[in-house]
């Protein structure tokens, strides 16, 4: 019997059939075994074999995954690896192909850690709102580290370099083996409540997960997130993570990196204080110029309300209104000379002499008849006079006297006596008869 067409299968069809089937199979996978066959060619990838008392199987790891190891692998080393399961097409040939390896001792730590990361982090204790803020300067720093590794050197050199006014206090511990988990959570809690600094660093160089192993300590991790003073996690190299890095406010990749995050570089904070200094000159230049201005101003109104200003004000508007009062006046002599120009006119017009000298041609023409008219006005006015005086003298006082009797008035006040009850015995009285005034005194009334 012949197969069919779509039964019949190249190599490379079946091995990339395989190759699915697999990868589709298996997800990444842990395995634990012991390197053989160790090659590191010039491409930087790593090419050996997996294997264990019965069995063996092929792996390799890129080089972009393989710059990261933390050691070198070599032949016989029991090591834990990380990868998924695939087929290598051109040979047929089942292999692993890795994105992680770590010596096999680690596997137990790398396994307690995730779990017990996975249970703080369940209970809130890395979560990002309840972490504090950096302070803008840091003033006094405590550093947590070995006084002997290199992480406390690096440490102090950059903190020298770029701040050196910066206070710094090393709390020196161990940072590696049973004891040294406690002694830093010891140290961290007896700086946090000193209440000294302003932050506190935990740091310490490169290293095996075991030899991290201090930092991923429970209680420390619970110290640090109750901390009131901000704390700051530098442990290892850029790819280490320990508990302390998640449950501190601030993590750095390494040491030095963690002192340059701290403080700032003192040439960047020169150039900003120049810039400030020329910037606070301009605003006082410019401070200086409105101050200035406003003083100019000032003195322009004090002097326009000064006693000289007045004073002169006060002359120019004199001389004003001594030109305005010398013109009026001119103008009222000028008005008052044209009316006595016109007076006079009127006066020349009305004058006694020109009357005079009219009547007299009045006169020359009536002739004599004015004058007989004259007469007769005249002697009947003196009839109608003789008649009027002869009346007047009958009613006078005076010719009462004549007849004699005699008019009596008071002395002192000129009043007409006319009864007796006006005067008393002693008072001077006056009576005037027809050829005088006798003064005389009452000696008695009756």
């Amino acid at each position: 019997m012949q197969p069919r067409n779509n039964d019949v299968f190249t190599p490379s069809q079946l091995n990339t059939l395989a190759r699915d089937l697999l990868e589709g199979s298996f997800p990444a996978i842990w395995v634990e075994a012991e390197l053989g066959s160790v090659a590191r060619p010039a491409s930087g990838h790593l090419y050996f074999t997996l294997k264990d008392a019965r069995a063996q199987l092929r792996a390799a790891m890129f080089r972009m995954k393989a710059q990261y190891l933390k050691f070198v692998p070599r032949e016989g080393m029991r090591v834990l690896v990380r990868g998924k399961v695939t087929l290598y097409d051109a040979r047929g040939e089942y292999q692993m192909v890795l994105d992680h390896m770590e010596e096999a001792g680690e596997g137990a730590l790398r396994r307690a850690f995730e779990e017990l990361k996975a249970r703080l982090e369940a209970e809130g204790l890395f979560d990002p709102g309840r972490k504090r803020p950096m302070p803008a300067h840091v003033q006094r720093l405590a550093v947590i580290t070995s006084p002997t590794g290199a992480a406390v050197r690096d440490v102090l050199s950059v903190l020298g370099r770029r701040f050196p006014l910066l206070e710094v206090d090393l709390l020196p511990t161990l940072v590696q083996g049973a004891t040294a988990a406690a002694q830093i959570t010891r140290l961290l809690q007896a700086a946090d409540a000193s209440g000294r600094y302003d932050v506190i660093l935990l740091t310490r160089g490169g290293g095996s997960l075991e030899d991290l192993w201090a930092f991923n300590d429970e209680a420390l991790a619970r110290a640090i997130a109750a901390s009131r003073t901000p704390v700051v996690s530098a442990v290892g190299h850029e790819t280490d993570f320990s508990l302390s890095d998640f449950a501190a406010d601030l993590r750095a990749p390494t040491p030095s990196v963690a002192a340059e995050l701290l403080v700032p570089d003192q040439r960047d904070l020169a150039l900003r204080l120049r810039r400030n200094a020329a910037r606070m000159v301009q605003l006082q230049r410019h401070t200086l110029q409105q101050a200035m201005q406003r003083a100019d101003r000032a003195l322009l109104r004090l002097n326009a309300q000064s006693p000289q200003a007045r004073l002169d004000l006060l002359r120019r508007r004199q001389l004003d209104l001594g030109r305005r009062l010398h013109a009026a006046h001119n103008q009222q002599q000028e008005r008052r000379a044209a009316r006595l120009r016109h007076a006079a006119a009127v006066l020349r017009g009305h004058h006694p002499q020109r009357q005079m000298e009219a009547l007299r041609r009045r006169l020359a023409a009536l002739g004599g008849r004015p004058q007989a008219t004259l007469q007769r006005l005249l002697q009947r006015d003196a009839l109608r006079l003789r008649g009027l005086a002869r009346s007047l003298e009958a009613v006078s006082p005076l010719a009462t006297v004549a007849r004699g009797y005699s008019i009596v008035t008071r002395a002192d006040d000129g009043a007409l006596v006319r009864r007796v009850e006006q005067v008393q015995p002693g008072d001077a009285l006056q009576a005037r008869v027809g050829d005088g005034v006798i003064d005389v005194q009452v000696t008695a009334v009756k």
